[in-house]
């Protein structure tokens, strides 16, 4: 399956979450196994030439995809949260949005490891720059960035001081 058909399981739904948005609604990619398996696979491919032993997943449709990316590469799964989500001791980072600022946290230790980090989507690069510093935060060292989609005209790759890959841009 190539790039182009896996893009086409991709919803746009306008005005969503509120007016102006565009939402790139991925629940037709995932239901549909072959589109999942396929878009699973090829980011594998983006990601197999760095070194590392984790992957984490930004909450929550990040979950997704990394989880399924550690599972086909037999390596272990971190969940950076949202705030408020994570039991007992946890460390957190707090970043501004556009309104305000949210937290990301995390409750374990990563010292000495090597991660990639997945989402769903790039768009501003606010949150997987966040991310990677909580990871770093707690020890870990994040070697790669890695989406599904990324909305190359908001250029939040530029936000990301690490290597950066998507399979589907807009």
């Amino acid at each position: 399956m190539e790039i182009a058909e896996i893009e086409s399981y991709v919803s746009k739904i306008p005005d969503y979450p509120k007016p102006g948005i565009l939402f790139y609604d991925i629940s037709s990619l995932i239901i549909e196994k072959k589109a999942f398996y396929n878009s699973i696979e090829l980011l594998i491919d983006l990601v197999k030439k760095y070194q590392f032993e984790l992957i984490a997943g930004i909450d929550a449709r990040g979950f997704i995809f990394a989880s399924a990316i550690a599972h086909s590469m037999k390596k272990g799964f971190v969940m950076i949260r949202k705030k408020n989500k994570l039991p007992g001791k946890k460390i957190s980072y707090e970043y501004n949005l556009e309104y305000g600022s949210d937290k990301l946290e995390l409750n374990v230790d990563l010292s000495n490891k090597k991660l990639i980090l997945v989402d769903d989507l790039l768009a501003t690069g606010g949150t997987a720059n966040a991310a990677t510093k909580l990871i770093k935060k707690s020890g870990g060292e994040v070697c790669c960035f890695v989406s599904l989609i990324e909305l190359d005209f908001l250029e939040g790759r530029k936000k990301i001081e690490i290597p950066t890959e998507s399979l589907i841009h807009y």
